[in-house]
């Protein structure tokens, strides 16, 4: 990825699988466990983002984003 480390939190709408939804929000649940009430105290919304991020700086997003094929229509 590039070598910068400034990044920007952006709000996105994304499309992604319903499963791939309902897998962060379960393994997120796992991750953080149930307290002594079998309450599970973790915020599903901020490990979707913390999923997806992390996908992106591992696939390289940055030079995805400078290949201009990539923004051809694909249908």
């Amino acid at each position: 990825m590039n070598d910068s480390n400034e990044t920007l939190l952006i709000n996105a709408n994304i499309e992604i699988p319903v499963e791939a939804l309902k897998t962060i929000v379960a393994r997120a649940k796992e991750a953080a466990g149930a307290d002594a009430k079998g309450v599970y105290r973790v915020d599903t919304s901020d490990a979707v983002n913390t999923m997806i991020s992390r996908f992106l700086i591992e696939r390289d997003f940055m030079d995805f984003v400078s290949d201009l094929s990539n923004y051809k229509d694909r249908s």
